[in-house]
């Protein structure tokens, strides 16, 4: 839809703000690590996005994000040597940025429910490309706040790293291994474009 085709139908534009939101990736250990409850977090700190849809219905809503793979990196409390190597093998083997730069996610369904005056409850459904293969399917689950300027939408998601031909690393001599599964929080604010 060009832009003034969507004005007029009086659909709105957000931009993602990736400086006033978070994302992360929570991995599960396993191993000897796993005995000592340490279970990995991932910074997801390089995404940009859109959302748009028609205000007060919210029909006709469209999410789009874009994560550049490298920006990835561990934020626990280990060795700093461990931190380098366990950020070495997420981007070089498990992710191979340097073959798939980007990760994508595009929404092909939308549905809300109306909490109370500017809280609603989202689902998004739709496609993720990740290491070169897209899953379609991948449920979202959200709850969106809106703002005279801005939204703001939080919640989680998982996926199974194989589902995208990923192996899950391994490092540290095997003393650290994460499990297939991992869970996605986001905290993200997008601002309204004019």
């Amino acid at each position: 839809m060009s832009g003034n085709a969507a004005e007029a139908a009086g659909v709105v534009h957000y931009r993602l703000d990736a400086g006033r939101s978070s994302f992360t990736v929570q991995a599960f250990a396993e191993g000897l690590l796993s005995s000592f409850g340490h279970d990995p977090v991932i910074a997801i700190r390089d995404f940009a996005g859109e959302v748009e849809f028609v205000p007060g219905t919210l029909e006709r809503a469209r999410v789009r994000l874009t994560v550049r793979a490298d920006s990835l990196a561990a934020t626990d409390e280990v060795k700093e040597k461990d931190r380098r190597e366990v950020d070495r093998q997420m981007r070089a083997e498990a992710l191979e940025v340097s073959k798939y730069p980007e990760v994508v996610f595009e929404s092909t369904s939308v549905t809300t429910s109306r909490v109370r005056e500017g809280l609603y409850r989202a689902r998004v459904i739709g496609n993720l490309t990740l290491h070169g293969v897209t899953q379609p399917n991948l449920w979202i689950q959200a709850e969106v706040t809106f703002r005279e300027e801005d939204l703001r939408a939080r919640g989680d998601f998982s996926l199974r790293q194989t589902d995208y031909k990923i192996k899950p690393v391994t490092a540290v001599g095997g003393m650290i291994k994460v499990k297939n599964e991992l869970k996605f929080r986001f905290d993200i604010v997008a601002e309204k474009q004019r």
